[in-house]
């Protein structure tokens, strides 16, 4: 049996916090892998849609894990198209790999929303949860969820920080791997 944790998001684009948590993770809680799961359409934010193409964000996703044996990308969530919702997601990887062990991965400020998700009751049954912790996030357990939480260095990086970075013209050496700035330069991605 495989302990795996899966990281969703919309990766519009995959940044180093991405890969600093998803590492974090693997270490602290003593995971095989970690599986970055792209979204196809993130239910969690309303009115928004992703600044780049679902094939844009896997290519990006690729590029930013290369460099780790024990990232994987899976496209459950890309392939099945439409909303995103985690209990369907676990659900199926639960049923393709029913002899691994699944872990969500999430932020503290995401533990307390946990209540309102699609869902949760099943979802908890599934899966349990690491959460990294956060100033003014106390660790709790909403919804009976079996919540991990892990300490890490806070780190101010976010993909639309890099997104509004990149549309002004400016550096985002260090904030990415190297591969993903080549990609959306070479894409003309985040440009007006």
């Amino acid at each position: 049996m495989k302990k795996i944790g899966l990281m969703g998001g919309t990766f519009d684009p995959p940044h180093q916090m991405h890969l600093l948590i998803a590492q974090e993770a693997l270490e602290a809680c003593r995971l095989d892998e970690v599986w970055f799961l792209p979204t196809y359409d993130p239910p969690h934010i309303q009115g928004k849609v992703a600044q780049t193409s679902a094939d844009d964000r896997v290519q990006m996703v690729r590029r930013a894990i290369s460099g780790n044996s024990r990232f994987r990308i899976s496209l459950v969530e890309v392939e099945r198209g439409g909303k995103s919702y985690t209990v369907e997601t676990v659900r199926e990887l639960t049923r393709r790999f029913p002899d691994d062990r699944f872990y969500f991965i999430l932020g503290a400020d995401m533990v307390d929303d946990l209540p309102n998700w699609h869902g949760i009751e099943e979802l908890c049954r599934m899966t349990s949860f690491i959460a990294f912790r956060r100033p003014g996030f106390p660790a709790e357990n909403p919804a009976h969820a079996d919540v991990a939480y892990i300490n890490m260095p806070l780190i101010d990086i976010s993909s639309s920080l890099i997104r509004d970075r990149l549309q002004e013209g400016r550096s985002c050496r260090y904030f990415m791997p190297d591969a993903v700035i080549d990609y959306i330069k070479g894409r003309h991605l985040y440009e007006d």
